[in-house]
């Protein structure tokens, strides 16, 4: 992978798991209100791209931490850093 395109990577993955961390903030406030949701298969798909902002969403927010099925978000995570892992290590 060139330099170049891990500039455009690395930017790229910060602003997904912001927005990922936004939707998880949203969709508490909306529950709390009473007003329109984001679906969980939304939230998951949007984890699964931005594992990193869907758990810090999930933590700060309170968010889905009681659903089984939100355990796979930290899975996400581990699938991520373990790509990450194998492109550095191609790198070399």
């Amino acid at each position: 992978m060139s330099l170049e395109t891990i500039l455009i990577v690395l930017p790229a993955i910060l602003v997904a798991n912001v927005v990922a961390m936004l939707m998880f903030r949203h969709d508490k406030r909306r529950a709390r209100e009473g007003g329109w949701r984001i679906s969980e298969g939304v939230l998951l798909l949007v984890a699964f791209f931005a594992p990193f902002g869907a758990a810090y969403g999930m933590r700060r927010y309170h968010h889905k931490t009681r659903k089984l099925k939100f355990l796979l978000v930290y899975v996400f995570m581990l699938l991520q850093l373990a790509l990450v892992a194998y492109l550095l290590y191609s790198m070399l």
